[in-house]
């Protein structure tokens, strides 16, 4: 494979976009939080900046890391994962409250470093897979005439050039040649009109033996050499199995294109992409905060410490070679209820110098939510039901019931953010969707005074809890 088949850039179009084309594209799926937006948009573009650089400039100019802090709910996540959507790089959300300090039972800190990696390899494989798409394909299709149409064996018996007939022998053997290679033409054109996709054909697989677990987490944190001494070690296995040629098609496509896809190749470009544009997302970031009243935090603190030369920038080792984080952009997020930016470690403060403060939702922000942005969760829903011939439609007024019911129900029990719309319609439409089946052909019109009926009943008891998610 040729060195320009390797992408340098997740997608350089959208990389590109300016931090007003940004937001406008961020506009389309969340509602509010301009200032979360403004800065993420910034940040996409000064990595557009940097690569406009020398490369003697380029190594020192590292990203700003942003901490969001807001409640749960108000588009903390939704805003990182449709910006790493938005621009094609790749992307991991992490739960802080999964690792621990080295020396402590559970995941170390440079595991999510590993997944971005992994979360690169498949970007740059899916990119190369379309420039190799055409080869595959053909191979493809060869082994499934192979399949579906055995090669001729040679006869066991030949005949000996002192017997008669030796010329007829040949003839003939000439003639079931060219009736195979008629037969094959003909089969291939049976099989692009897809004629054949429900032909059971019998496909040998190779799956891997279950590895021996070490410790919790398998072969994963174990040290390189000894885990790829493991994977040489562990036996292949081929099985059979019968499928049919459609889905047997995809499994040979994919296999040709393992067989195409150089692995070095690609996995230099994979780090080459997560180095330069790879995004990680850190949620609850406040939850590592020791507390001074409980002993048992003990690794919290520990695990910020092990946070900091990751987000500082450092080497990690990987079965696919070395990875540094230098240039990796790091969004934190935590809600804060408990603690303060403040009383996160200084150094590790220091490593996201961009805070941005979201807001709680209000009722206009609720209604907005609720119909605006693309595949709204009225979409969802009028969707969903539409499935079952179902015709869902919500009045204006119903709409603004159900914003004014969930901002209220935020306000005395948790606050859940845009969440507890996910609550409010799933109790409010509980008994169409329940019956839906049977009332095909039905049209629904849910109006202020549906919504009012149907959740009076919680409204009483403040209590949603079984439908929380």
């Amino acid at each position: 494979m040729s060195e320009d088949l390797i992408p340098s850039a997740a997608d350089p179009a959208a990389m590109a976009m300016t931090p007003q084309q940004v937001v406008a594209a961020l506009d389309r799926f969340i509602v509010g939080q301009a200032g979360a937006k403004r800065a993420v948009a910034i940040a996409v573009r000064n990595r557009w900046r940097r690569r406009q650089l020398p490369l003697e400039i380029q190594g020192d100019v590292t990203p700003k890391n942003i901490l969001m802090i807001g409640p749960t709910g108000v588009g903390k996540t939704e805003i990182a994962r449709r910006l790493a959507k938005l621009t094609g790089a790749p992307f991991i959300k992490v739960e802080a409250t999964k690792y621990t300090e080295v020396g402590y039972y559970g995941r170390d800190v440079e595991s999510m470093v590993r997944e971005l990696l992994d979360n690169s390899i498949a970007i740059v494989k899916a990119q190369m897979k379309e420039q190799i798409r055409e080869d595959a394909e053909k191979r493809t299709e060869e082994r499934l005439i192979d399949l579906l149409c055995p090669r001729v064996q040679s006869s066991e018996h030949r005949v000996s050039p002192l017997e008669k007939g030796d010329d007829n022998d040949n003839q003939t053997e000439d003639n079931a040649s060219a009736s195979y290679e008629r037969t094959r033409t003909k089969m291939a054109a049976m099989l692009r009109m897809g004629s054949l996709d429900s032909r059971q054909v019998e496909l040998s697989i190779e799956q891997k033996a279950a590895p021996m677990m070490i410790g919790a987490s398998g072969l994963e944190n174990m040290d390189m050499d000894l885990q790829g001494m493991f994977e040489k070690i562990i036996p292949k296995n081929r099985i059979k199995r019968k499928m049919d040629v459609q889905t047997a098609r995809r499994v040979i496509f994919e296999q040709e294109c393992e067989s195409l896809l150089d692995v070095e190749k690609t996995n230099r470009a994979a780090i080459e992409l997560a180095e330069n544009m790879g995004m990680i997302f850190i949620d609850e970031i406040d939850k590592v905060i020791a507390s001074e009243s409980k002993s048992t935090d003990v690794s919290r603190q520990g695990v910020q410490r092990d946070l900091l030369p990751i987000v500082e920038g450092t080497t990690v080792q990987t079965k696919h070679g070395y990875i540094r984080t230098d240039h990796v952009l790091f969004i934190a997020a935590g809600a804060f209820h408990k603690n303060l930016p403040s009383d996160l470690m200084p150094e590790l403060q220091g490593r996201f110098p961009i805070r941005v403060e979201l807001q709680d939702l209000s009722v206009d922000d609720l209604i907005r939510i609720l119909h605006e942005p693309e595949n709204s969760l009225i979409r969802q829903y009028e969707a969903l039901l539409a499935t079952e011939n179902i015709r869902l439609s919500f009045a204006q007024d119903a709409i603004e019931e159900l914003a004014r019911k969930a901002f209220d129900f935020n306000q005395t029990n948790q606050n859940i953010g845009a969440r507890r719309l996910y609550t409010i319609l799933e109790h409010l439409l509980e008994e169409i969707s329940f019956s839906a089946p049977s009332l095909s052909g039905s049209e629904f019109i849910i109006d202020a005074a549906y919504v009012k009926e149907k959740l009076a009943s919680a409204s009483q008891q403040e209590d949603l809890t079984r439908f929380i998610l």
